[in-house]
């Protein structure tokens, strides 16, 4: 089954880290450009970061400076560092798979991180 599995979501207080998991499955993980994006309740999923399949990165700008994304193409995986978390990065994140050409966006469920005192 093709999927994509977030892990790594957790409760962390203000100004600590966390690392974000996505793991693929019966993909060609290289031919994907990856991303992270991340949702709260009653708005829209916003993108955050995304990862070439040559690794080369974007960042949103309220991350930037704060938050690394990298991907390991043998291991299918890709990873979201996030450092110095602040309140509103409270959300739920998900990992999205775009096939480089034609094909259909493959999403995860997502990862609840929770950042509070």
């Amino acid at each position: 089954q093709v999927q994509l599995v977030e892990s790594g979501g957790d409760l962390v207080q203000p100004g600590g880290s966390l690392t974000l998991t996505c793991t693929s499955s019966r993909i060609i993980f290289s031919h994907y450009t990856m991303y992270w994006y991340r949702q709260t309740p009653g708005t829209q999923r916003e993108e955050i970061a995304s990862i070439t399949s040559s690794s080369n990165t974007k960042y949103e700008d309220s991350v930037k400076g704060r938050f690394i994304i990298s991907r390991d193409n043998p291991k299918g995986t890709m990873y979201l560092q996030m450092n110095n978390l602040y309140p509103n990065d409270t959300a739920r994140y998900y990992c999205e798979g775009m096939p480089l050409g034609t094909g259909l966006p493959i999403w995860g469920k997502g990862t609840l991180v929770a950042v509070s005192s």
